[in-house]
């Protein structure tokens, strides 16, 4: 299994219109094969950093949603109320070699 971590700026001025798109994003998420949880993040100490945090059965799984047409239109629409690219890192569990 492997962790997604996306970490957004959202500022107040915005989060009323993300907001419906980042649950959108987890809508779609949540019926794709692969796909085992989810949860969002906001920090305490810097209210506008949200982090997204979802794991998935194996990388190839996240490839496919990170690609599919319903994702990347969504995340188009965040891309372009944030006003930039959204960056994503996988981690897989435990220590390999």
């Amino acid at each position: 299994m492997i962790k997604i971590l996306i970490t957004r700026n959202v500022p107040e001025e915005k989060a009323r219109d993300i907001l419906p798109l980042f649950r959108q994003l987890r809508s779609h998420a949540t019926q794709q094969p692969g796909y085992v949880a989810g949860e969002t993040l906001k920090s305490k100490d810097r209210p506008d950093v949200y982090m997204v945090i979802s794991t998935w059965q194996t990388p190839e799984d996240w490839e496919k949603w990170l690609l599919s047409k319903t994702r990347q239109e969504i995340q188009a629409k965040v891309d372009k109320v944030l006003g930039g690219k959204t960056e994503y890192e996988m981690f897989h569990y435990g220590i390999r070699d």
